[in-house]
Order: C-alpha cells, then sequence, then structure tokens
C-alpha cells in the first residue's frame, strides 16, 4: 500500500433518543480537498448512526486507500481495533456470552469495504477540541432533523435480537 492516496476519514453518529430519529456526519480530507457527508433515518440508535458513518466514508473511497478513521464512538474503535467484530462474524454473529452481536448488518457492511484499503482506527474525544469532529457532529445532528427520514430497515431486523 506504499504511495496509495492517505485519506483521512472523521466520522460521528447523532440519535435524539436512543432509539429515535438519528443522523451520521462524515468529513473526509484528502491533501487540502475536504468533502462532507450526511444522512438520517427516522427510527434507528446512536451506535448503528456510529457504524453508518463509517460506512458512508468507506464507501466514498473511489480505489484502495490508506486511511485513517477517526471516530468518537469506543463502540467502533473497540470493535475494530480489538477484533470484536472478526470473533463475532466467526462465531455466527454471537458474542462470547452467547447472544447475538448487535448491528450485524452495518459491521458486515464496514468488514466488507475496509477490506481493500489498510486502515488504521482511532479514537477521539468527542466534542473536543478536534474542528473535523466537531463538523461531524453537527453534520449528524442536522441530517437527524431532517423531514422526512427514511427508515432505517436494518435497525427494525436488529430489534429481532
Amino acid at each position: 500500500m506504499q504511495g496509495f492516496p492517505v485519506v483521512e476519514i472523521y466520522t460521528d453518529g447523532a440519535c435524539s433518543g436512543n432509539p429515535g430519529p438519528g443522523g451520521y456526519g462524515v468529513v473526509l480530507k484528502y491533501k487540502d480537498v475536504i468533502k462532507e457527508l450526511s444522512g438520517g433515518f427516522a427510527r434507528t440508535t446512536n451506535n448503528r448512526m456510529e457504524i453508518m458513518a463509517v460506512i458512508k466514508g468507506l464507501e466514498a473511497l473511489t480505489r484502495p486507500c490508506r486511511v485513517i478513521v477517526y471516530s468518537d464512538s469506543q463502540y467502533v474503535i473497540n470493535a475494530l481495533n480489538l477484533g470484536w467484530v472478526k470473533r463475532w462474524k466467526a462465531n455466527g454473529w454471537f458474542r462470547a456470552n452467547k447472544t447475538p452481536a448487535k448491528n450485524a448488518d452495518l459491521w458486515e457492511q464496514v468488514l466488507s469495504l475496509a477490506a481493500r484499503h489498510k486502515i488504521t482506527w482511532v479514537w477521539v474525544k468527542g466534542h473536543a477540541a478536534n474542528k473535523f469532529n466537531l463538523r461531524c457532529d453537527k453534520l449528524a445532528v442536522e441530517a437527524s432533523k431532517q423531514k422526512p427520514l427514511p427508515v432505517d430497515k436494518g435497525y427494525r431486523r436488529s430489534r429481532a435480537f
């Protein structure tokens, strides 16, 4: 992956109520180029929006890259850095305590998208001095307030767990 472009992806999710209307915000940075993405769903969870932000950021990449993904979600960062997601998948989307892993539909997408890149997953303190994380938060909150918002079909399926 030497010589591949280095892209920074900042992500955040927001939810008004949990569950409730939610949104995600993404800032992609390549050299001096900045791209922003956002969207939302009528009824979802904060964790789903945190993961969705990662998905949307990775989907925006048109070729393999070296990527640094920044998230203020310890759930997202720990699940990827500590190998939780890969273990859940290997166990048929069950956790070590035999309970179903939540958000398997989104984690499948993250793993699939991440496979073509070299990714470093970095936790950042939320609502702190990181201007791109703050921008993602604003995008996510604004997106959660849009009307009408589509249904998060995966949220409905994941509730069966």
